[in-house]
């Protein structure tokens, strides 16, 4: 007998030979309308599973994370069985959920005959059609010899080769829908008519298990939502982002451009310096208030410090290395070990703590062709740091108020919705268990201090410490992770930084990593995306255009153009013998904020008919008083 509550508080008491789905159906029949999964504890399990815990019991929902990774997993599954009707030859082999690609689930198929993006409406309406059917998909359980020979019957020999590469001896679990069965741990939804409407996005071909030593298959890209209005909001977003795109937008802008010459590494024109330098003192200006020195430690350091470090023997495959006089040296990939060696410079009492050293670093890290992405996903950008050295009984202050500045910061920019993970120890890391359980417990008490909600991603820390990871979400309802906060107790000891305490007696200090914007580079790509370009008047580049009506204009428009340049306007003029109309059209297409025509008019009153980008009316004013409007705003 298993005593289980429900989301209304009721205590019910129930046998095995009850499902979930019983139990909700005979007690709190509403929840199931929604419900695609069951939690009971922390977890996830199918609704047609038979009862096997006490505890407090959950309907998962699309809402949540859990359901949408039930969601998309069993939409997975009916796009396979979707395939295997049109194509009775097709094998299948993976079909995971993918927080990357143009997709939020995948199936890789081996086909002879290559399925082409005409042939997606096909597979797209048979997927209806199983929906519609209303399959109760099942759980079975399977000895690893049965498996296989059942996987072998059905021509699945990719299928039976993943159950004999599986390690253990436990039993297989399959799911079955309809005519269909498929290798899965599950969970699944408790029929196909819980699933929704669906939209294929896109085909690539990809190798077997990622080895290029065996077949090529073809892989199928996937979205679904509960309703067809979840389907045509997210398909909008999408075109809508590729308008937005930051590498046309960059190209089109002329802020930054790439080169075969240094892949993977921006090359910043003019505009794009202004830009970047702007994010860089906004955050410079923010680090002075908070009392941070700022540092600039070496890009090529030494292989032994980064041995010392842990990097070598945790980050090695990301790194770049080269000699210098027989030595062995690397291109740092982070900036904190140049941190400690500059706290190792002098002797530290705790009357020096916290000492707190910021850092525009750039770094160096070595990542596939096939995965660089604009400035998303780059091989060399600039990490605003902060290394902060502090005794234990300061460490919750001090990550108070990096929280504190993180949240300021993004709702500088305008991002207001704003959602923290704390990330924990990860399988490859350094560090003793009660070390790490210490910096976690740290972060937690802070946070909830502070009063917020948080979620914990297992295992995703750094492999010196866990980490407060801060995720924003843009215009597009997309989420993007950004600044993080690591309590470090294992690298102060590995470089032994030590203070003289109160009593005399050395100690470790906390080492604190933080990061506000990040990748200054990738936070760059996020703005332009964020705004499409239209940047607020204080991080545009150019704020203002002087256009002129006619030649005649020219002597007084250079003089409104000395006037804003020397109170600091970013200005730039289009003086050519072109018609107004053409200029103020190229002019909104530059993402510029204002344009500030002068014709004849203007040129005998001493004024300035000023336009704001996308509005039609241009309303006339002194030079004076568009500097102070804009000086407002800035």
């Amino acid at each position: 007998m298993f005593k289980l509550i429900l989301p209304d508080k009721k205590t019910v008491e129930v046998n095995s030979d009850k499902t979930y789905y019983d139990v909700f159906k005979e007690n709190f029949p509403q929840v199931l309308k929604h419900s695609l999964a069951v939690k009971c504890g922390a977890e996830v399990l199918d609704l047609n599973a038979a009862v096997n815990c006490s505890g407090e019991l959950k309907p998962v929902t699309f809402d949540s994370d859990e359901g949408k990774e039930v969601f998309w997993h069993s939409s997975a599954h009916v796009l396979a069985q979707a395939v295997k009707r049109i194509y009775p030859t097709a094998q299948l082999t993976f079909g995971p959920v993918t927080k990357h690609g143009p997709g939020f689930f995948y199936y890789d198929i081996s086909l002879a005959q290559s399925i082409s993006m005409d042939d997606l409406p096909l597979i797209e309406n048979e997927m209806f059609k199983i929906v519609s059917e209303k399959l109760p998909v099942s759980r079975h359980e399977y000895s690893r010899k049965q498996a296989i020979d059942e996987f072998k019957a059905l021509g699945e020999n990719f299928k039976a080769e993943i159950v004999g590469d599986i390690p253990g001896s436990e039993n297989i679990t399959v799911y079955k829908q309809g005519e269909f069965q498929d290798l899965c741990r599950g969970p699944h939804v408790y029929n196909t008519s819980a699933l929704g409407h669906f939209k294929l996005t896109a085909i690539s071909g990809a190798y077997f298990k990622g080895d290029s030593s065996k077949p090529m298959l073809q892989r199928i890209y996937g979205v679904s939502f509960p309703t067809e209005k979840e389907l045509k909001s997210y398909l909008h977003r999408i075109e809508e982002a590729k308008k937005r795109d930051h590498r046309l937008i960059g190209k089109e802008l002329d802020l930054f451009s790439f080169h075969d010459e240094a892949a993977g590494m921006p090359f910043y024109h003019s505009k794009g310096t202004v830009l970047f330098n702007l994010l860089q003192n906004y955050i410079r200006g923010e680090c002075e208030k908070r009392g941070y020195d700022e540092l600039r430690t070496p890009v090529v350091l030494s292989d032994e410090l980064w041995m010392r470090s842990g990097h070598y023997e945790n980050f090695k495959e990301n790194m770049y290395f080269t000699k210098v006089d027989e030595r062995g040296f690397a291109i740092k990939p982070m900036n904190c070990p140049g941190a400690t060696l500059v706290y190792k410079s002098h002797a530290r009492s705790y009357r020096d703590l916290p000492l707190k050293l910021a850092e525009f670093g750039l770094v160096h890290r070595h990542e596939l062709s096939g995965v660089l992405h604009g400035l998303f996903r780059v091989r060399a950008f600039t990490q605003d740091d902060g290394h902060i050295f502090c005794t234990p009984d300061q460490l919750p202050v001090e990550v108070e108020e990096i929280i504190k500045f993180t949240l300021e910061a993004y709702q500088k920019f305008g991002f207001e919705k704003i959602s923290i993970f704390i990330a924990t120890r990860p399988e490859k890391s350094m560090g003793s268990d009660d070390i790490w359980q210490k910096a976690t417990s740290a972060l937690i008490d802070s946070i909830n201090k502070l009063g917020l909600d948080y979620k914990i991603k297992d295992g995703e820390g750094a492999f010196y410490g866990p980490k407060i990871e801060f995720n924003i979400e843009d215009s597009l309802e997309r989420n993007w992770q950004l600044g993080t906060i690591q309590v470090d107790f294992s690298m102060p000891e590995r470089f032994e930084l030590e203070y003289t305490g109160s009593d005399g007696a050395k100690s470790h200090p906390v080492m604190i990593h933080r990061a506000i914007l990040g990748s200054v580079e990738r936070f760059m790509g996020i703005l332009i995306e964020h705004f499409a370009g239209k940047l607020p008047v204080w991080l545009s580049p150019i704020q203002a255009r002087v256009l002129t009506v006619s030649e005649g204009n020219i002597d007084y428009a250079n003089h409104v153009v000395k006037q804003l340049k020397a109170k600091n306007i970013r200005i730039d003029s289009d003086f050519r013998n072109e018609k107004i109309g053409y200029k103020i059209r190229e002019f909104n297409s530059q993402k510029i904020n204002y344009a500030l025509i002068i014709g004849d008019k203007e040129s005998a009153d001493q004024t300035i008919s000023v336009r704001i980008r996308g509005e039609q009316s241009s309303p006339s004013m002194s030079v004076d008083q568009f500097i102070e409007i804009i000086s407002k705003l800035v």
